[in-house]
């Protein structure tokens, strides 16, 4: 059988490259097609596991408008030859692929923090003896950026003096200046701040010889960011030279993860809101046609939900017919999986931003926007006096959640801080929202809104009565209450104080008793903002599939702080029931002969898996929270 595949594979590949007639001329035009396209795989493929190729640029497609035109000649000829119906069949579909995927199928992506663009600029400046770029100020950073944009000079030659991170920095432009420019898209600056941030990666490409420069997306991350965005991108758009570049037309990406993690999700939530509402207004006043990237995470502490629900829920005038969003890691199967799957959640894309054009949501009354500005200065003090003001907060942080060991296993996407010292500043948003979501107390999400919902209710009783009509009649705030009350109904406090009798030092546990006092308060205060009784009330759908999964991830909570307790204090013993645990019980054999997993852990046999398991067994029944 082996042999019979091996054989017809070599005649179809026979067939496949046999010279082609003269007098079959659409055989001859996609033949040339298949040798071209042929070339610019092998290219690619040579290019990028030896970074030199013997195959000539000019032998290859460079972009998909050349692999378009013979195709496209195909189609037109066969048209007007009386053959439509057979230009509309195959080759319609295979025209629609291309114009669809291009050379590459899928676009990439670029992303890099401002900073370390800065430290480039920094060296350039400094070895052309002209100071310290990192020193100046924005606006002596906005002049200089422009005029050696405006100008020709080189500004660097082979002999800049590079560090290990500037030597990544531009080898990543130069990697962008050798391959094909429809393989990218975007080049994202995370933790953008202002205007200079932008001109500084259009002064790298160029310098770096980038012949079709990526497009330039600012990530607005910080709530300080997103405040200043607007006046960061109005001044963008006063520069001629960068008017006349981006030919009136602009992304900006607005990041939910680490702002929900610099204030919380409630002041996030709505600066993050009233940030697109100015954005759209400052395009509008240029004349730029704005698409906003929602850089939404799976869970609900990094903006994540329903995608309808999350659309419907944007402030009017912000996506006409069109957004870009995120999709994380940890969705990409259930929203992408299976092929039904992936045409449910197209559909539900599509199907909200058309709603959202056809009939916008209601825009916040300006007694709304008072009181939620009121709260937002409140719920933001509240949570930043816990997470970065409270001595030991990071202590009892790193010892109430896996976050450490978490840390240390080879299980996520990038490393799990930005750098290696400092305290929650520099931890990535995805576990520190994943820690909290392990002991099912999902601090980041709801901290805050308790604070900012009992200082305007006691300070006036008719705002427990607005607050009620904002969450009846404002799409965005139902969505947001709705989620945080769906997190409640996820979470279990008593998790949070197993963790905290096994894991804390004792002087810790009055902290981690408010805490949960806190937690207790605030969920009191939400149902009575929603007007229910119990939680999940309006859901009775998701209410009973969270009670069906609540005894299986109970199991794995408790498995996982007693796993915990054993990494921290290997003299820690636990005594195994006889009834469950017969087999090892009357085994002779020791431990670590019984239990040969994971054989480079550092910690004793089985323990680093049962961690694993337990944390991916967690994550998975929390699904939209982990």
């Amino acid at each position: 059988y082996i042999i019979d595949s091996i054989i017809i594979h070599i005649i179809l590949a026979a067939e496949f490259w046999k010279q082609i007639p003269p007098n079959e001329p659409y055989r001859v035009i996609l033949g040339e097609l298949r040798d071209r396209l042929y070339q610019t795989r092998e290219r690619s493929r040579q290019l990028l596991s030896h970074g030199i190729s013997e195959i000539p640029e000019e032998a290859t497609f460079t972009n998909v408008e050349q692999f378009l035109e013979p195709l496209e000649l195909c189609y037109r000829s066969l048209c007007s030859c009386g053959d439509r119906p057979i230009a509309d069949g195959s080759l319609l579909d295979f025209l629609r692929q291309v114009s669809t995927f291009g050379l590459s199928l899928v676009r990439l992506d670029i992303r890099q923090e401002s900073d370390r663009h800065t430290d480039v600029i920094d060296a350039i400046t400094k070895h052309l003896e002209i100071g310290s770029y990192r020193e100046w100020s924005e606006e002596q950073r906005q002049q200089w950026l422009l005029s050696e944009l405006s100008g020709k000079r080189p500004l660097f030659g082979p002999d800049l003096p590079k560090t290990e991170e500037i030597a990544d920095v531009l080898d990543t432009f130069h990697v962008i200046a050798e391959l094909p420019a429809d393989g990218f898209g975007a080049y994202i600056i995370s933790m953008a701040t202002a205007a200079s941030d932008v001109l500084a990666v259009e002064l790298l490409q160029r310098e770096c010889h980038v012949k079709q420069p990526l497009r330039v997306v600012p990530l607005f991350e910080k709530l300080a960011d997103l405040e200043a965005a607007p006046a960061a991108l109005s001044r963008l758009f006063s520069i001629e030279w960068y008017r006349d570049h981006i030919n009136g037309k602009q992304e900006v990406m607005i990041g939910y993860s680490d702002s929900g993690k610099d204030a919380g999700r409630f002041s996030a939530a709505w600066q993050l809101y009233k940030a697109q509402e100015e954005l759209i207004k400052v395009a509008k006043q240029y004349g730029v046609k704005l698409t906003m990237f929602h850089g939404r995470g799976g869970t609900v502490g990094r903006g994540g939900g329903p995608t309808h629900l999350a659309i419907l829920s944007q402030p009017p005038d912000t996506i006409h017919g069109s957004l870009r969003v995120t999709v994380q890691g940890e969705v990409i199967e259930q929203s992408f999986g299976e092929e039904h799957l992936c045409f449910r959640t197209l559909q539900r894309f599509a199907a909200a931003t058309l709603e959202h054009g056809m009939h916008p949501p209601v825009s916040p009354k300006p007694e709304w926007r008072a009181l939620m500005d009121e709260m937002a200065v409140v719920a933001t003090e509240e949570y930043r006096s816990i997470v970065f003001k409270e001595p030991r907060f990071v202590e009892y942080f790193r010892l109430a959640t896996p976050e450490l060991e978490y840390g240390r296993m080879n299980i996520g996407s990038r490393p799990s801080k930005r750098k290696p010292s400092g305290g929650i500043e520099s931890l990535r948003a995805i576990p520190w929202i994943f820690a909290w979501t392990q002991t099912r107390f999902h601090l980041p999400v709801w901290l805050g809104f308790g604070a900012a919902f009992k200082h305007v209710i006691q300070k006036d009783i008719r705002n427990l009565h607005m607050l009620q009509e904002m969450y009846n009649e404002w799409p965005f705030f139902r969505v947001t209450i709705d989620l945080v009350e769906m997190v409640f109904a996820k979470g279990d406090p008593g998790i949070a104080a197993l963790n905290d009798k096994l894991l804390v030092s004792k002087e810790l546990w009055p902290f981690g008793e408010k805490l949960r006092a806190n937690y207790k308060e605030t969920k009191s205060l939400l149902l009575q903002i929603a007007g229910h009784k119990d939680l999940l009330e309006g859901d009775p759908y998701l209410k009973q599939r969270l009670r069906l999964r609540d005894s299986y991830i109970t199991t794995l909570n408790v498995c996982q702080a007693y796993t915990l307790k054993r990494i921290r204090d290997p003299n820690y013993n636990v005594t195994p029931r006889p009834h469950l645990s017969k087999e090892i019980m009357e085994s002779s054999k020791p431990a670590d002969e019984l239990v040969k997993l994971n054989p480079t852990s550092d910690y004793a046999p089985g323990l680093e898996d049962t961690l694993i398991l337990t944390m991916k067994g967690i994550a998975a029944g929390m699904q939209n929270t982990g």
